[in-house]
């Protein structure tokens, strides 16, 4: 594709500025003689409708609406995950229950047969 010339750009360019003359661009100077063209000022949008005020509503209201608003962006686990984290959180209950009930039973041992003379 070859390379568009100067010429060609100029007149893309102006197309598409007759093209979005309308209500939303006000061509500053366009009165003006002459073959002096100024750039399109954009206008500023309409302010929309004012937000209403709120009423009075019973204190704590608005964190109760809040967390409920937060808790359904949650990306809750389904019964599979659920179910798996069960089993690895009781696996890992019964390797550190087993560890620590040895412990004991080694250090009570040595506590009596050393400490205690028994």
């Amino acid at each position: 594709m070859a390379r568009q010339t100067r010429a060609q750009r100029r007149a893309r360019r102006e197309a598409r500025e007759r093209s979005m003359a309308g209500a939303e661009l006000a061509v500053a100077g366009a009165g003006q003689r002459g073959g002096e063209r100024k750039r399109p000022v954009r206008l500023a949008p309409e302010p929309g409708p004012t937000p209403e005020r709120r009423q009075w509503s019973a204190p704590g209201a608005g964190f109760i609406r809040e967390s409920i608003g937060e808790l359904r962006k949650v990306d809750w686990p389904g019964q599979n995950q659920v179910i798996q984290g069960t089993v690895v959180v009781i696996i890992a209950c019964v390797i550190i229950g087993s560890y620590l009930y040895l412990a004991d039973q080694v250090f009570n041992k040595l506590v009596s047969k050393l400490l205690l003379g028994q």
